[in-house]
């Protein structure tokens, strides 16, 4: 299931894709009313998580792109809730930032309550998978401002929707700008799969329904400008398209 938030008149509601049709969705009640076409309806990002948690340094080929040692366990950090954004909205690119940078990843929406998992029951958590960009600005995290270099508003795009029921072990991504292709690789070259991870955190964070947990970004991180296309595809999960514009205090 294509599992979606939209725009209904300036107020979030919960619905779902099938096909090109959007329905509503009440998790309780289940398949609502028929919507419109999904041409039709402004989607929002498919979640509003409370916590986001980050996995850094996490593949193969960005390790020896960077020159950086091979981790013995996730590498943990956090962006704020305001940076979420949704597909189709513009990433804001700050004006005195020299390098605003796409970090395209996989990342798992949780759908219980999950403190203290093992990697055996990790999964049973989760409720689906979306595509992120963790917009970095490479100028704030290099003078150690990485609140500001992760979280400012609009650095974290999601979307198009949180597709369920799919194993997330071997998933082509691939991140665009414009039509050049500057990311890709397997979900399944991931250094800490899905399960550890998600073990790792919830001994330190107790993960609410909604919450997002990103797995980390392969090699080809680098800069986009104002005026360029992003897209985050990922196979069987979606593709999430979001614009770069400057920003205006």
């Amino acid at each position: 299931m294509r599992l979606i938030r939209f725009d209904a008149g300036g107020t979030a509601r919960a619905g779902f894709v099938d096909g090109d049709l959007v329905f509503a969705y009440d998790p309780v009640t289940g398949p609502g009313e028929v919507v419109g076409p999904l041409s039709g309806v402004r989607l929002l990002a498919p979640c509003d998580p409370r916590t986001i948690v980050c996995v850094g340094s996490n593949y193969p080929c960005q390790l020896k792109e960077k020159g950086r040692p091979w981790p013995e366990r996730p590498a943990l950090f956090l962006k704020a809730p305001n940076a979420v954004t949704g597909p189709g909205q513009p990433i804001l690119h700050p004006p005195e930032l020299e390098r605003l940078e796409y970090e395209g990843e996989l990342a798992v929406v949780i759908g219980r309550t999950a403190r203290n998992l093992t990697v055996e029951n990790a999964l049973a958590h989760v409720l689906g998978y979306t595509c992120a960009n963790d917009v970095t600005a490479h100028d704030w995290r290099a003078d150690g401002q990485w609140a500001r270099a992760k979280s400012a508003d609009t650095f974290l795009p999601l979307g198009p929707w949180i597709t369920t029921g799919i194993e997330n072990g071997d998933l082509e991504m691939t991140t665009r700008i414009n039509d050049r292709l500057v990311q890709r690789a397997g979900t399944r070259e991931m250094i800490f799969g899905v399960p550890e991870i998600l073990a790792w955190v919830t001994r330190w964070f107790t993960l609410s329904p909604g919450d997002v947990v990103l797995t980390g970004s392969p090699a080809g991180v680098g800069p986009m400008e104002p005026g360029d296309e992003v897209t985050v595809a990922i196979e069987g999960v979606g593709e999430l398209t979001n614009p770069v514009r400057s920003r205006e205090w």
